[in-house]
């Protein structure tokens, strides 16, 4: 799945979003220090707060992944989606904390409807729906680590860490899009097999 991360998960790991777009029309629950506090550009500190979120919401999800699925390559994925972002997170918490960036401490209004919607799906509709967030998902991440890697201004530390959750987030793209015609495939022989 991906080659590099040992190094710091900086902040890449944790967009997740099936909903980066979305989460920036959503209002926000910080922790209790103010962003104007902070030692990093606004952009930046904005760029931090949704890979928070959208991490926070990988491993909820792939947690749910993990009960949900019937295919144990999907509930394999999951688990590494919550393992690897549950990492990150704790080193993103720590980067943000030395940086005074506040980031938020729930799910953002988008993350939860998806979670609630997965949580009331389980075997192959669950494995389906699951995959093809993912895939969304971790083709905005791409994107965004792209776009975050042309206009960063952090230090060269901060610039070499974006680098390497790009190319986790390339990884997690190849992963998912690997796995998600295995769960097409096992849907359509489900139909098969239940037409009389």
């Amino acid at each position: 799945m991906r080659n590099s991360l040992t190094g710091i998960a900086l902040v890449g790991l944790l967009i997740a979003v099936p909903t980066v777009a979305s989460a920036q029309a959503q209002p926000r629950q910080e922790t209790t220090k103010e962003s104007k506090d902070s030692k990093v550009a606004r952009g930046d500190q904005h760029f931090m707060k949704e890979a928070a979120e959208g991490g926070m919401a990988e491993v909820q999800l792939g947690q749910l992944a993990s009960q949900r699925a019937s295919s144990d390559s999907v509930k394999q994925f999951g688990k590494r989606m919550a393992d690897d972002h549950q990492k990150a997170a704790d080193e993103l918490k720590q980067l943000a904390s030395q940086k005074g960036v506040a980031l938020p401490t729930s799910l953002d209004r988008g993350h939860q409807r998806l979670y609630d919607r997965l949580s009331k799906l389980s075997g192959a509709d669950f494995d389906r729906a699951y995959m093809k967030e993912m895939v969304k998902d971790h083709d905005r991440d791409v994107k965004a680590f792209r776009h975050e890697a042309l206009v960063a201004r952090r230090h060269d530390e901060q610039r070499d860490d974006t680098a390497r959750q790009r190319e986790y987030g390339a990884d997690n793209q190849t992963g998912a899009r690997r796995i998600t015609p295995s769960v097409r495939a096992a849907r359509r022989a489900g139909r098969r097999s239940s037409r009389p």
